[in-house]
């Protein structure tokens, strides 16, 4: 893996160097301002004003240059439009295949202009994050607020490339004119939807669609996912993409991360009346529902382990092992052992795959869809929970088959045993293991996530972002541009401490929060059905409903944050706020006035899971661009690492219910909510403290 300065060097085209973004000329610069700086030769207002000056005249060559190429290509298109007319008075075959290469060579020329402004805001962005890094000042903020907004923009040119799309819909409807239609007379206007087959003009909407990150929604939900994407792959990358995915394995994956997310979550409304028929308390049930977050924070290693050599055989252990453990949970029942149905949840807890599923999306998935395919996994999540305790309220029913028992504490049991063995044989028919051989020939470069980290990862992020959003560049160290990063720089971590170590403090910030959050939503969750019980004689079903539409509110929640806040406010308003609302959450929740009634329940579980849910997509969007590169790819990576602080979060919570239950049932609901408030007003607390340190 090598620097973003030597990348950028490597992919210039020849013709056009004097044109990109001098990178290595600024990173010196910023270098110099830091000493000029520290030896007290230099003030800030005169080091922001030279490096402003710097970037406008950087930027205003890269944007003249580019209205040049785009008049020259417009040029070429209007006179291979006049030689276009002409043929259609006269069709030729042999001037119409001519015709046609002369615009896909057009095409060609038009694709390596978007490289050259892809790189470009990419080098840009990479350069702005290195001044903010280096002075602890906002400069980004301040730059892009100045410059985008103004009527004589240039930086609009570099990030909106209007004139570019007309090119490349003049080049499309020419192609597209251009085949052969059958004598049909209808135009690529008539028929929007149809796919024009040819591959310049599909990669010239790969390009166009990296650079205009018009996906606000899917981007949000797919960092939600926090699955690292490669960035701007080379032309054999994105073939070996191609070839290594498979549609079907793609949405085994997606069916597995739903199955497990109900398999987690049909138990909640039942959970504390089976543990009273088996003869335990009812707040025995956070421990019966937390026993699958305690299997699961092991489970995590070995399954994000096992797919750096298959993603098959992880898949078939974890269908076998969530059968088994579904039928242990059923049994237990006419067995009547409490450890009976624990183990069951444990074996559930062994089988969580949600390492395989991301792995798999991030290794298989070619990158022109792997962001729908995060947003799906997130999606895919999100039914699942919403499923899992709806599905436990149409289970209300009893009878028997011999000595087996069928009622509404062991049918979540059984109905999902069967649904897992038709998952397992639907896997094992359709699913297709993806080949290893190139990872393992590419092994000094296993962080490929990493090592294409400087590129397309300013395509699928903002420019303007603030000054703590720092990806660790440990691919972009200031080495001259024909300098290789080290060697270690270049390695996933191949441990837990060594993953811990890479940690920056705003990163364990994150981590913290994502925590916190956590751990409030499963106290939330996990207490329900004992808490409504006690207080409002709920029925099982009653309380499948309500968590049913708690878990429904998670897309809608993700689609307005994805789509509108993120837009008008920057993410870490979103956070603090978010963070402040839960706390407001909790407060309300706490049982302080008399009598306790059901709509203070309704309405301050319904802000406080509302707030967590965005909470955890503006958090999880914020880890995703400040995790090191370094964990982007091996199995100590940061999906694990945050799949880890969350599941670790879970058990802790379903603990406290359960060691609160000794204090009985009328202390329970205040007991597990003080160790929820004291938890969010410290990660606010840190958040404050941490983010007014760096700016």
């Amino acid at each position: 893996m090598v620097a973003f300065g030597k990348k950028l060097k490597d992919r210039q085209i020849q013709e056009w160097q004097g044109y990109y973004i001098n990178y290595k000329l600024m990173k010196k610069r910023v270098r110099q301002y830091a000493q000029q700086i520290e030896q007290g030769t230099q003030d800030r207002r005169h080091v922001l004003k030279d490096f402003s000056r710097m970037l406008d005249n950087q930027i205003e060559t890269i944007v003249l240059f580019l209205l040049e190429q785009q008049g020259l290509l417009a040029s070429r298109i209007a006179k291979l439009g006049e030689v276009h007319n002409n043929l259609q008075e006269e069709p030729e075959i042999n001037k119409i295949t001519e015709l046609r290469e002369a615009y896909r060579a057009v095409g060609q020329d038009l694709l390596n202009l978007l490289y050259f402004v892809e790189i470009n805001a990419i080098g840009l962005r990479k350069i702005l994050k290195k001044f903010d890094k280096r002075f602890g000042y906002r400069f980004t903020d301040y730059y892009v607020k100045t410059r985008a907004n103004h009527p004589y923009s240039q930086l609009q040119q570099v990030f909106k490339h209007v004139g570019l799309g007309a090119v490349v819909g003049a080049l499309s409807r020419n192609l597209h004119e251009l085949q052969d239609r059958q004598g049909s007379y209808l135009s690529i206007y008539d028929q929007p939807s149809l796919p024009l087959q040819d591959p310049v003009v599909d990669l010239i909407n790969a390009a166009v669609d990296r650079l205009s990150n018009s996906t606000n929604f899917l981007n949000f939900m797919a960092q939600h996912a926090l699955i690292m994407h490669d960035e701007l792959p080379t032309p054999s990358e994105e073939h070996v993409d191609d070839e290594r995915y498979h549609f079907m394995s793609l949405l085994l994956n997606l069916a597995n991360t739903f199955l497990y997310m109900i398999n987690t979550y049909i138990i909640v409304p039942t959970a504390d009346d089976y543990s009273t028929s088996l003869g335990a308390a009812p707040t025995v049930c956070g421990i019966v529902i937390g026993a699958m977050a305690v299997a699961q924070v092991f489970s995590s290693v070995y399954f994000s382990a096992w797919s750096n050599k298959s993603y098959f055989r992880p898949l078939v252990f974890s269908s076998i092992a969530l059968f088994i453990g579904n039928i242990f949970y059923a049994c237990a029942y006419d067995i009547h052992s409490i450890w009976i149905l624990l183990i069951g949840r444990l074996f559930c807890g062994l089988g969580s795959a949600r390492a395989v599923n991301r792995r798999y999306i991030s290794d298989c998935v070619p990158l022109k869809i792997r962001m729908q395919a995060s947003a799906g996994f997130v999606s895919a999540s999100a039914l699942g929970m919403a499923c899992g305790p709806a599905l436990a309220g149409i289970l209300q029913t009893n009878f028997k088959i011999y000595n087996l028992t069928f009622n509404q504490n062991t049918l979540p049991g059984w109905v999902m045993a069967i649904a897992w063995m038709v998952y397992l044989v639907w896997l094992w028919i359709s699913f297709k293991e993806p080949s290893h051989d190139v990872e393992e020939n590419q092994t000094p470069n296993q962080s490929n996530d990493a090592e294409n980290g400087a590129l397309e990862k300013g395509l699928k992020q903002p420019l303007l972002i603030t000054s703590d959003d720092k990806v660790d560049e440990d691919n972009d160290q200031d080495y001259d541009d024909s300098e290789e990063a080290p060697e270690e720089s270049r390695l996933p971590a191949n441990s837990i401490g060594e993953a811990y170590r890479l940690l920056t403090p705003s990163v364990k910030v994150q981590l913290l929060i994502y925590f916190m959050l956590k751990y409030v939503m499963e106290i939330l969750l996990s207490e329900s059905s004992v808490v409504t019980t006690y207080y409002f004689n709920w029925t099982t079903s009653t309380v499948a409903v309500f968590l049913a539409c708690l878990g429904l509110t998670v897309l809608p929640v993700n689609i307005v944050v994805g789509s509108y806040i993120s837009n008008m406010f920057e993410d870490r308003q979103i956070l603090l706020t978010s963070e402040i609302m839960v706390c407001i959450g909790v407060l309300l929740s706490f049982h302080v006035i008399i009598p306790y009634t059901v709509l203070q329940y309704v309405c301050s579980g319904l802000l406080l899971f509302v707030s967590a849910e965005v909470l955890e997509g503006v958090n999880l969007s914020l880890l995703s661009r400040v995790m090191s590169s370094r964990l982007s790819r091996g199995t100590y990576n940061g999906g694990l690492l945050s799949t880890e602080a969350g599941t670790i979060a879970r058990v802790i919570a379903d603990a406290t219910i359960t060691l609160a239950g000794f204090l009985g049932q009328s202390s329970l609901l205040n007991v597990t909510l003080l160790p929820s408030l004291i938890i969010s007003v410290f990660s606010i607390m840190a958040t404050c403290y941490t983010y007014n340190s760096l700016y």
